[in-house]
């Protein structure tokens, strides 16, 4: 007889919980190879816009209150061993007595809510990033999030399923993996329109239709500069005004003007050899000696 027809369960400590857990994680790596685990740091489960807001949503509906106090304390140790989200559905592994499985589907947005969501926040989203970080308007983040007719679910539009043997559908391990949601869109954000059909690039869209009937050009914060594109993808801009050349044209292209070259010293002509001037070489003048003959030259003394 299950433990759970008693109404108790034998208590596990916090160690010992997050001990199994680490088991199976490495058990689920070993026979799936890759997994998604869910991992908190201390006890805050969302740190961001849309994690808080898909977590404060939970906690607004009394269908799900009684059972989400043991959800939050499973996630926050780390007893969510696999999450992944796609298109309408969460699929999860849960970590307790056993490793349970959860399923959790969510229908998709209806087309006349979505439309209405881009048509009240058109005009005023000028860039994804800023909506996926949440660091919009109020105004624009609570209507895309307003309760009733916003972006996320109500109890509603969600089915709940678990292999655990509890009779509630909202299950301690569901309740778990719907707060790893609420941790997973911290990180990844855009899963929240994943899960419900819609395209985030439609708000844009809208937005930017109305932008090309009020405005004449994009304003100067939105441009990337140059800096920016070198920084974000590495490329160097070219001025449009100085087309860029091909290494090869560069190369075959001939100079516009030769240098000019310095004039050629003049060689001295060498001079006339003996058989250019006759063949005779050039007389010099004597050298003139005194004569020995006496009297010419003498003084009286020397005649004697």
């Amino acid at each position: 007889m299950s433990y759970f027809e008693y109404g108790w369960a034998p208590y596990v400590s916090v160690a010992e919980r997050r001990r199994q857990a680490q088991r199976k994680i490495a058990e689920l790596k070993k026979k799936q190879g890759s997994i998604a685990p869910v991992t908190i740091e201390g006890r805050t489960i969302a740190r961001n816009f849309w994690g808080k807001a898909w977590c404060s949503n939970l906690e607004r509906y009394s269908d799900f209150a009684s059972r989400l106090p043991r959800g939050r304390s499973y996630v926050r140790n780390g007893c969510v061993v696999d999450l992944q989200i796609t298109a309408g559905k969460i699929a999860a592994k849960v970590s307790g007595q056993e490793l349970y499985e959860v399923t959790i589907s969510i229908a998709p947005v209806a087309a006349r809510r979505w439309q209405a969501i881009c048509r009240d926040c058109s005009g005023t989203i000028d860039s994804l990033v800023e909506l996926l970080q949440g660091r919009l308007a109020k105004s624009v983040m609570d209507r895309v999030c307003r309760e009733g007719d916003g972006l996320f679910p109500a109890p509603a539009e969600i089915k709940l399923s678990c292999s655990c043997p509890d009779w509630a559908d909202m299950c301690k391990h569901v309740a778990a993996t719907l707060y790893g949601i609420g941790a997973r869109l911290d990180q990844a954000p855009r899963l929240l329109f994943v899960l419900r059909g819609v395209d985030e690039g439609e708000l844009l869209a809208g937005s930017g239709q109305a932008m090309t009937r009020g405005k004449a050009a994009p304003a100067a914060s939105a441009v990337l500069n140059d800096g920016d594109v070198v920084a974000l993808f590495g490329i160097e801009m070219v001025d449009a005004g100085e087309p860029e050349i091909p290494a090869s044209a560069a190369s075959s292209r001939k100079p516009s003007a030769k240098p000019k070259r310095a004039p050629k010293k003049t060689k001295r002509a060498p001079a006339p050899s003996v058989a250019a001037r006759g063949g005779k070489k050039a007389l010099t003048s004597p050298r003139v000696r005194p004569s020995r003959r006496p009297g010419v030259g003498m003084g009286p003394s020397d005649a004697s």
